[in-house]
């Protein structure tokens, strides 16, 4: 709870899945929580990912074994807790022998399938592609052998957007669009300035405890807002990824070695499409203004070039992204791939005075244990904190018999029959248990009112606007959903002229 002079425990600055995370472990723990973000949720690094939750194969090969393995046990926990979003998936590694011989390969993966603890999803299999032909399909044919193994897809720009909505209930208040232009510490607290981008006014915030969680922008934060000098150093690095029409049939994906011994993946993505990505490349400047490059694009249609029989060209992008990985500089490795992805905190603050935590690092698969982590730095900040509790609580939407998706998506269908089987399963993958909430009373499509094309209609996006903070055609057709690949333009020209007046209801009322 706030104090009397309004004082709340903890401001988190940040909307990215650290951000998001730290807020619901500490909300769900009794403290009082503010976080605002000068964007949308998940609206840069969080939402640029491969959309994986992974132990992280190619770590193996740096000697990041407690990162592969804490990855690796918390991939069970977050499929557990959010199976809407986060789903097993089957990846198929084709052997180059002039890349990586074979045995080293298979000892990765027996590593990979025994160093996280007790798992939950298929193990290693070697494959034949004169015999596995689903696999070895698309694949050239001078490629004849692989192997299988397994990790995650998830949602991930709505894993940040799911734990935003519960650290909501649990009492935090979530500003978006809102920056924190200026934090000063006086004694035993932190005065905030924040600053509504969208109405200029300002707000006064007194926090005891200040996270910074913001990113690429951490260091901005930390010796711009707070004025603050830090021991840890960031070093910024861009990932970029292309989506083409799909390149093989199946769910499984692929995971190709390339030249310089970095790997690529090209995954399913949206039924009709792959994902491959990415690249790993130094990024000095504005990490607001970040697309792919042009020999970006090639280096990513090379690598897929070399293994599918089908060729593709920068003339086959349909759509790409591009995200900037705020990691922890140790200044050991000059190749950008080599640097760590494990999470570094930089604690700042004499005894009674008021804390600073900055994030550095960490990756979308381990966020929750960050949080965690987090909050056992603070501590000794707060001597009556309650214990850690995230490990066995579903996110919203996640609260399904036995952590099944399945049978809850079949029951779902048989309640709804009128809805088409595409919307149906994708309001059931987005929103789990709260697609009931969505469908509300109708029992006819047209009770879900205006449709905007490609399965999205107005009780979905007034659903998001009023639950899950969404106010702009971006926000819904591509961080709440991925409709931005199957809504036509003029759907989305529509669905801003519906935005646009429900802004100008709301300002009415």
């Amino acid at each position: 709870m706030s104090a009397e002079d309004g004082t709340v425990d903890m401001l988190v600055i940040g909307g990215g899945i650290n951000g998001a995370g730290i807020a619901r472990d500490a909300a769900g723990r009794g403290l009082s929580v503010v976080l605002c973000e000068q964007a949308d949720l998940a609206s840069a690094t969080s939402s640029s990912s491969s959309k994986l939750i992974h132990g992280g194969l190619r770590y193996l090969e740096q000697y990041e074994f407690r990162l592969v393995r804490e990855a690796l046990a918390e991939r069970e926990v977050l499929l557990r807790n959010a199976p809407h979003i986060i789903w097993p998936m089957r990846f198929v590694l084709p052997h180059n022998k002039l890349l990586r011989p074979a045995w080293m390969i298979r000892l990765g993966l027996f590593l990979y399938d025994h160093i996280g603890g007790k798992r939950s999803l298929p193990g290693t299999k070697s494959l034949s592609f004169r015999t596995d032909w689903v696999e070895g399909a698309p694949l050239k044919p001078e490629l004849t052998r692989g192997f299988a193994y397994s990790d995650c897809w998830v949602e991930d720009s709505r894993l940040v957007v799911l734990n935003a909505m519960d650290a909501r209930v649990r009492g935090a208040e979530i500003l978006l669009r809102t920056r924190c232009t200026e934090a000063r510490r006086e004694g035993d607290r932190w005065t905030a300035k924040l600053k509504d981008l969208a109405t200029g006014a300002e707000r006064v915030v007194r926090a005891r405890i200040l996270v910074n969680a913001a990113g690429p922008w951490v260091e901005r934060v930390l010796h711009g807002v707070a004025g603050q000098s830090g021991s840890a150093h960031m070093r910024l690095v861009k990932g970029s990824h292309i989506v083409v029409p799909r390149l093989f049939d199946g769910d499984h994906a692929y995971i190709l070695q390339n030249t310089d011994r970095r790997v690529i993946f090209a995954i399913p993505y949206e039924h009709r499409f792959t994902l491959i990505g990415t690249t790993d490349i130094p990024f000095e400047g504005d990490a607001t203004d970040v697309r792919i490059t042009p020999e970006e694009t090639d280096y990513l249609c090379d690598a897929v070039n070399r293994y599918f029989a089908k060729q593709i060209g920068p003339a086959d992008v349909v759509r790409s992204y591009s995200g900037v990985r705020p990691l922890y500089d140790d200044d050991s490795a000059a190749n950008p791939s080599a640097v760590t992805r494990d999470y570094v905190f930089d604690l700042a603050g004499n005894p009674g005075e008021a804390p600073l935590l900055s994030i550095y690092g960490g990756k979308i698969t381990t966020y929750r244990r960050l949080a965690e982590h987090a909050m056992d730095k603070l501590k000794r900040f707060v001597p009556d904190l309650k214990p850690s509790w995230t490990a066995d609580a579903a996110l919203p939407g996640g609260d399904m018999a036995s952590h099944r998706f399945e049978p809850f998506a079949a029951a779902f269908k048989a309640r709804h029959p009128w809805l088409p089987e595409d919307v149906a399963q994708r309001l059931c993958r987005l929103y789990g248990t709260l697609a009931e909430r969505i469908v509300g009373p109708s029992t006819k499509l047209s009770d879900m009112g205006i449709d905007f094309g490609g399965g999205l209609y107005e009780r979905e996006v007034d659903w998001l606007v009023r639950e899950e903070w969404a106010n702009t055609a971006d926000d819904i057709l591509w961080r709440r959903t991925k409709l931005g690949l199957h809504v036509p333009p003029e759907g989305a020209s529509k669905l801003a002229e519906w935005l646009a007046g429900s802004r100008t209801l709301a300002r009415a009322s």
